[in-house]
């Protein structure tokens, strides 16, 4: 099975959380869930430079890497997702989606109330902790 090795970012701003909605998808199962921001680590790239390049490239905006959260190993039907999440904040909530139909800023009691991709569950949980 394919293991791809990604990087999400939890971007913080003012107590609340970014989330963002997939587009239609290959894969039903993760077709417009919701998702925290990254994508995937390149060769010879830290987790931190794949983070902040992919979030220059899907939302526009900096951000800047606080601390690391969690790290995810999630089996899809079709593909092993290795997900190691980050803490960030950003200067600016302005947003240009490039990859993505929607985004919110939520509180954190919010979050169970949207319809995660599944590798993303354990990093909500892990926020409510």
């Amino acid at each position: 099975m394919k293991k791809i090795e990604v990087v999400a970012a939890v971007i913080v701003d003012k107590g609340k959380v970014l989330c963002v909605q997939r587009g239609p998808a290959k894969y039903e199962y993760i077709s417009k869930k919701w998702e925290f921001p990254g994508g995937k680590v390149e060769i010879d790239e830290s987790n931190i430079e794949a983070l902040q390049r992919e979030i220059k490239e899907e939302l526009h905006v900096d951000i800047t890497v606080k601390d690391f959260l969690i790290t995810v190993d999630h089996e899809y039907p079709d593909f092993e997702l290795v997900m190691h999440s980050f803490i960030c904040s950003t200067n600016s909530t302005q947003l240009t989606l490039t990859e993505h139909i929607n985004f919110k800023w939520l509180e954190k009691s919010a979050l169970k109330s949207l319809d995660w991709a599944e590798a993303d569950v354990p990093i909500v949980e892990k926020l409510l902790q």
